[in-house]
């Protein structure tokens, strides 16, 4: 019995130990205005998995660290697109 607890508990428990965070950098060209970022930010951290997001106006892009077994770079684009902002991947880490 201890054997087939163990079990499923390690099947339970395995996406959580294999999941890792993931940085990616997002390119935001139309960011144009101080609300901007304040929107981008917004709109990133309301995905799930989002653990941080820093937003910068001044080299109109985002810096995401995410949980790679929550949600991927092609949501957080969808994200910043559906907030009226067309991002691309700049940079994976």
């Amino acid at each position: 019995m201890k054997k087939f607890i163990f079990a499923t508990l390690l099947t339970i428990m395995s996406p959580i130990v294999w999941a890792s965070p993931q940085t990616i950098t997002l390119d935001l060209p139309t960011m144009d205005c101080a609300m901007c970022p304040v929107t981008v930010k917004m709109a990133l951290n309301k995905v799930d998995g989002v653990i941080e997001a820093d937003v910068s106006l001044e080299s109109k892009s985002a810096v995401v660290t995410f949980d790679d077994a929550k949600t991927d770079a092609l949501a957080l684009v969808h994200a910043t697109t559906n907030a009226g902002f067309k991002s691309t991947i700049k940079i994976v880490e």
